[in-house]
């Protein structure tokens, strides 16, 4: 058991590295120098190059990866190049809103998937299973940023029953400050949610179907035992833990969608902060975002691994 944990763990700090080497380099191959949106107006080639220089771009870029990689071990994300504040601030100030984002779709995935996931196992070939099905493989298809942009022209922007951008009006207090919040938070979420409750729920009754005819199923029915028991009590217990685990492994892409989705509301979150950062060249802030929302990834996939090892006895053994 330690030794799959230890395992688990080295494979989570190597992703992590691998996805801040790739970033950095990535970022150093944009066809433009940050120097140049600094500041407003001319700048001589002196200028410039005191800039370059007070940056840290005027090194090699080994030396230049090196460096911060020892800033990065110790904390340090660097500076903005644009607002001049640190990194570290700036995605307090935005992290939130995205955790809040990501998180609500997650749940609200499970609260409704976990039904009609049941529901179409235990109607198999009825109307919902069939609606299921459907549903689960047309959403599988669709494009987050698509679906976004569609809510937003139909909901905010014709019909107007929802606001197009921010994430609280301005100025309100109290019940009204939530109520403006989940205002805000609406089509954003549906469009998270809608990506992903299709695939969930299919993949849940396609359990719950295999396990409803296991043979200690057939049992707990002998035994008299209502449906209601045998279906949330018994089967539910065994189907549900492998849709949770791919919950826990598709994180990444729910983080990626909230991500895409910000930028489509203009919601204030890092997805919000990332294109606006790329706009401005602002490589700390960049590099900063991305370390972020990789360690949350890969700190959420390990942690789905070291639950299915304590709730599956069979990945123990």
């Amino acid at each position: 058991m330690l030794r799959y944990a230890a395992s688990r763990l080295l494979r989570a700090i190597l992703t992590i590295w691998i996805a801040v080497t790739v970033t950095f380099f990535l970022l150093r191959l944009l066809p433009a120098d940050p120097t140049l949106l600094v500041v407003e107006g001319d700048m001589t080639p002196e200028m410039q190059e005191a800039l370059r220089s007070q940056y840290g771009l005027d090194k090699p870029i080994l030396q230049q990866y090196v460096l911060y990689l020892g800033q990065l071990v110790q904390g340090n994300l660097g500076v903005s190049f644009r607002q001049l504040v640190p990194v570290a601030d700036l995605l307090l100030s935005r992290l939130p809103w995205t955790l809040l984002l990501a998180g609500s779709a997650f749940v609200l995935t499970l609260l409704v998937g976990i039904p009609l996931g049941v529901y179409a196992a235990v109607g198999r070939g009825g109307l919902v299973d069939r609606g299921v099905q459907f549903f689960g493989i047309t959403s599988n298809a669709l494009f987050i940023p698509s679906v976004a942009i569609l809510l937003l022209v139909v909901f905010g922007s014709n019909l107007g029953w929802f606001p197009i951008g921010q994430a609280i009006d301005p100025d309100t207090r109290g019940l009204a400050a939530y109520a403006s919040l989940l205002h805000h938070l609406a089509l954003p979420l549906f469009s998270l949610v809608l990506v992903q409750l299709g695939p969930y729920a299919l993949t849940l009754r396609t359990n719950m179907v295999e396990v409803l005819g296991e043979d200690y199923i057939t049992s707990a029915r002998s035994r008299g035992l209502t449906q209601r028991r045998v279906v949330w009590r018994h089967a539910l217990r065994n189907a549900v833990l492998p849709a949770l685990m791919l919950m826990g492994l598709q994180l990444g892409t729910l983080i990626g969608g909230a991500v895409l989705t910000e930028t489509v509301f203009a919601y204030p979150g890092v997805g919000r902060l990332i294109f606006e950062s790329v706009q401005q060249l602002d490589y700390p802030v960049l590099q900063g975002a991305f370390v972020v929302l990789a360690v949350t990834v890969v700190l959420a996939n390990l942690v789905t691994d070291l639950l299915s090892m304590v709730l599956n006895p069979r990945i123990r053994t």
